[in-house]
């Protein structure tokens, strides 16, 4: 017999009673006579009282199944034909991976180095503020999903399989709780290997991937995609391209501008980085004093307010995480968040960023035509590089400070290992998004009690949260002018995050397929 329940225990009782045994009970059933399944798992702690969701399966005198729902039937695809994929991070990955299981070969050509050799370069921007254009944060084997918090959340439920995504990085290394857990997360410290074992599965089914290799120029005859131009000089044949290149590759934009082929602004998110100790996070969310219940995760949260027509949120949270250096260029700062697995730094981090309108906010922009918000983004990196002092310490303020409009006599301890310089961010940030950002910081501190403190720094700038570009496609995933040239993932403006980047990657490698 199978019995699908739901099943609330409070933190008292996750801690002296067995999930088999307070099942077992609840059925009023032998603990002996039953096999459980965990289907999902949620934490509640809305008030005081905090209780762990389970949703299971019961076998009750009767074998669980050892058959897996999802399997991966990949093939001997090296001599099939080729599917040529720019870039290497979630979008890249997957639709390589989705072409093995169709048959077909894919050639990835990714501008960064592997996940190994990628490692000096993240050293060096982190210790010595020297940023490698072509390998960094952003750059590299795996895309900024490598080296990211590998938080796994997605809105994108109609856009492909969530699920079969999730199995696939189970298949790949990947711990089977992302499977059960509400809010799944892989964390920094384990994406570098799962990334790997991709790569070896893409190379051992006959696939292809090449790294240092940067796609610089396209070949188009007769609206065609023909061939792509690599590092200058080295002309490759094409049939069919996916550009998953990521919300990063401004030199691909330019290079599309360039080349007259259509592209459209589109609006993005813009803001900062605000760092509180994880403590205070955990009291707020716990209504705990001192340390959390040791069965519960860092705390995290999520915020969202509305100022003068535009929203204001958190973006990225980062709960036990730490703040890191996510500049593709020298003479920018920008900085991203992201957590180890055990979630066991001391600071909790997130973006909290201004939604832009593109077509109403960046008017002194439009010389710039669809490249606009584009070119916003790098004026504030390059503010932020100037008033940070000229490496990769990056400016931050107090964040009452921040919101009263004070310059900080000092700052907090934190993360961000090049370091913070206490500058007056109230002023130097465009009032678009300064104002909105004080307006907002001042209203989550009513929500959250003890938010609203000297103890947190704002770090600058946040403004990587989406490409402000759009590469426009048809309704069979098809640039509407270039035929053979598919736009994928965030790059392209059709994702948000690992997973629904994986899903679009694959939904592009079926459409790329489909036209041959």
């Amino acid at each position: 017999m199978i019995r699908n329940i739901q099943l609330r225990v409070s933190l008292k009782e996750e801690s002296q009673l067995g999930l088999q045994r307070k099942t077992a009970k609840y059925l009023g059933v032998a603990e002996n006579d039953i096999q459980i399944k965990v289907l999902r798992k949620s934490i509640d702690a809305r008030k005081p009282s905090i209780y762990f969701n389970y949703k299971l399966e019961v076998y009750i005198n009767e074998p669980m199944p050892s058959t897996k729902e999802y399997t991966f039937d990949y093939k001997d695809v090296s001599k099939g034909k080729a599917i040529h994929i720019i870039g290497f991070g979630p979008a890249g990955m997957w639709a390589a991976l989705r072409c093995i299981e169709l048959g077909y070969k894919p050639i990835v050509l990714e501008r960064g180095k592997n996940v190994q050799e990628r490692r000096r370069d993240i050293k060096a921007i982190n210790q010595d503020h020297i940023v490698n254009e072509d390998s960094n944060y952003c750059f590299g084997e795996g895309g900024a999903g490598t080296y990211s918090d590998g938080k796994l959340y997605t809105r994108s439920l109609k856009r492909g399989d969530v699920r079969r995504v999730f199995e696939s990085l189970v298949h790949h290394g990947a711990t089977e709780e992302i499977l059960i857990d509400a809010h799944p997360h892989i964390g920094t410290n384990k994406l570098p290997k799962i990334v790997q074992n991709i790569r070896e599965t893409i190379i051992e089914y006959g696939g292809e991937v090449h790294f240092n290799t940067k796609v610089t120029d396209f070949k188009i005859v007769a609206n065609q995609l023909k061939a792509i131009v690599l590092d200058e000089s080295k002309e490759m044949e094409v049939q069919r391209v996916i550009l998953a290149t990521g919300h990063s590759a401004r030199d691909i934009f330019y290079l599309l501008q360039k080349k007259k082929i259509a592209l459209k602004a589109k609006s993005f998110a813009m803001g900062v980085r605000v760092e509180h100790p994880q403590q205070i996070i955990d009291s707020i969310q716990y209504h705990c004093r001192g340390d959390r219940n040791e069965l519960l995760p860092a705390a995290a949260y999520s915020m969202v307010h509305q100022s003068k027509r535009r929203g204001v949120y958190s973006f990225c949270m980062c709960p036990g995480g730490f703040i890191v250096p996510a500049a593709t260029a020298a003479g920018e700062v920008v900085v991203n968040g992201m957590s180890p697995s055990k979630r066991n730094n001391l600071y909790a981090n997130s973006g909290i960023v201004v939604e832009i309108n593109a077509d109403e906010d960046l008017y002194k922009y439009e010389k710039f035509g669809e490249l606009r918000g584009l070119e916003y983004q790098k004026d504030l990196e390059r503010l932020a590089f100037t008033s940070g002092g000229r490496t990769q310490t990056a400016p931050a303020q107090r964040l009452t400070d921040f919101v009263e409009g004070k310059l900080s006599a000092d700052l907090n301890p934190t993360s961000y290992q090049p370091g913070l310089n206490s500058t007056p961010l109230h002023s130097l940030l465009p009032k678009l998004i300064g104002s909105r950002l004080r307006s907002g910081f001042a209203e989550f501190g009513k929500k959250m009690k003890g938010y609203y403190t000297a103890q947190a720094n704002i770090v600058g700038v946040e403004s990587r949260t989406s490409s402000p570009v759009n590469i426009p496609r048809n309704e069979k995933l098809e640039h509407p002018e270039i035929e053979g040239l598919f736009p994928c993932g965030e790059g392209g403006g059709y994702a948000g995050g690992i997973v629904s980047a994986a899903m679009d990657g694959e939904r592009c490698a079926e459409a790329a397929i489909a036209g041959l």
